[in-house]
């Protein structure tokens, strides 16, 4: 993971930025006062924050958990797409 502190990325903040888009590598931005954020792509916090909401509840967390399971194990059923 990259880490800028809070003054070279004022300074160069299109280089990080596209630096960031190009790898989709977060960039850890550090201040002075140990406060420190982190820069993602736009489509990287979306995925995140869709997982969080998915597992949210501990009953779908279970069953999506349990899917990801059977799918590794190679038990998975192929069906036609159905097309409105």
């Amino acid at each position: 993971m990259k880490i800028a502190s809070i003054s070279n990325f004022r300074k160069d903040i299109k280089r990080y930025v596209d630096e960031i888009d190009q790898d989709q590598e977060p960039l850890v931005v550090t201040r002075g006062d140990n406060v420190s954020v982190v820069v993602i792509p736009l489509n990287t916090f979306n995925s995140y924050s869709e997982t969080e909401y998915l597992l949210r509840s501990p009953a779908n967390a279970k069953r999506l958990l349990k899917s990801i399971e059977n799918a590794r194990a190679g038990n998975v059923e192929a069906h036609e797409l159905i097309e409105d």
